[in-house]
């Protein structure tokens, strides 16, 4: 294969399904774009069952992006769909297939259409993992994933964690690391204040930000107790957390939480689905984004902070903390109530001026330009 002009297939979730992982694969897929790169998205007609999905829409109310390709095509639980999908590619004869995996669940669909793509003897088939050892885990999940991965022909990992996950599990296959990329689709900065006025929030609070879908390994519960621990030292009453994306669990018990901790006043909740033309609003209305999370791999609330140039607190686990060098970019704190209100205190004693600086030389090494040629140099061989 030369090096310009690939015929490029990536099958993963894109419109008009919705979330983080959709994103990042238009976004990819215009990088490739501005390479002169042929590509096409094939994504789901269905990507879960209803017990997989806790939140109340997989579908984007968002209009479609515009100048990408993409057929709505898979069916995540219809073996034959897998075959069907897995003869159409094997005839078109892409140069490269760039398969996403994240949940195990996935691993007969994608493991099966990708055997069958492998037959003609051309297309080299390139995964980028998410997750292999998922955060909920579920009977079969090691089954599952090791059948998808051997018809992979090399893996690109976004967390250090996952790159050691995975080599678990492969027999010497290519593994690079690589950063997420920013999440720079999402609209340029605006000024806080009218961030702050197009959502609703006093221009005079500090606002720190829990972003993202709400499961319980995100830590919601570990930052509410850290709120009722900022309330009992008197800690600035002008600050409020403002938690916003979707329940992807039940919501009780964090309302409930919220109610016998008596902190309503501190916060401000918009639980529902945050659509990606109000992204650039929450984040740049904040002083600082917290990730309190228990246990992670990689977070897509990282890339989006760094575009929108705000800093953050985020826990030490899994590959979280590597990518926010502490002191600098952000703060790095233990996952428990005690550290993260003790950083909280720090951070608003530091200020963002100590943080900025430092945030806008780090984002220049997240470029999509370094993810495409980890994908299609030959020369690297992954």
């Amino acid at each position: 294969m030369s090096i310009h002009n690939k015929n490029i297939v990536i099958i993963g979730p894109a419109y008009p399904l919705r979330g983080g992982l959709a994103s990042f694969n238009e976004r990819l897929a215009h990088a490739f774009k501005e390479e002169n790169h042929q590509v096409k998205i094939v994504t789901f007609s269905l990507q879960y069952p209803g017990f997989l999905f806790p939140g109340t829409t997989q579908f984007s109310a968002e209009p479609a992006p515009k100048d990408l390709d993409i057929s709505v095509a898979i069916n995540s639980i219809n073996p034959f769909n897998w075959i069907k999908m897995g003869l159409r590619l094997k005839k078109a004869r892409p140069d490269i297939i760039v398969v996403r995996y994240w949940l195990p669940f996935m691993g007969p669909c994608l493991g099966t259409i990708c055997r069958i793509v492998k037959r003609n003897n051309h297309t080299r088939i390139v995964c980028i993992a998410d997750n292999v050892i998922p955060h909920e885990k579920r009977l079969g999940d090691k089954a599952f994933t090791k059948y998808f991965i051997r018809p992979i022909d090399a893996f690109i990992t976004m967390s250090s964690k996952v790159m050691a996950d995975l080599k678990t599990f492969t027999d010497g296959k290519p593994v690079k690391f690589t950063p997420h990329p920013l999440y720079d689709n999402f609209g340029a900065i605006v000024k806080k204040d009218v961030a702050r006025e197009k959502i609703g929030i006093n221009k005079e609070d500090k606002i720190v930000l829990f972003f993202g879908f709400i499961r319980h390994y995100k830590g919601l519960d570990i930052l509410f107790d850290a709120i009722k621990i900022l309330q009992d030292k008197g800690f600035n009453t002008q600050t409020k957390f403002l938690i916003a994306g979707e329940f992807y669990e039940d919501s009780k018990p964090y309302l409930d939480q919220i109610k016998r901790l008596g902190i309503e006043d501190s916060l401000i909740l918009r639980t529902s689905f945050i659509p990606d033309s109000e992204v650039k609003n929450y984040l740049c209305a904040a002083d600082v984004v917290i990730q309190p999370y228990r246990n992670a791999t990689q977070s897509g609330v990282t890339p989006l902070a760094y575009h929108f140039e705000v800093p953050m607190i985020v826990t030490h686990v899994g590959g979280l903390s590597a990518l926010v060098p502490d002191y600098k970019v952000g703060l790095i704190s233990e996952p428990t109530p005690i550290a993260l209100a003790e950083k909280i205190i720090e951070y608003f004693e530091l200020g963002s001026s100590h943080f900025i600086p430092h945030l806008q030389e780090e984002k220049k090494k997240y470029s999509w330009d370094t993810m495409v040629k980890l994908i299609i140099s030959p020369c690297d061989r992954l």
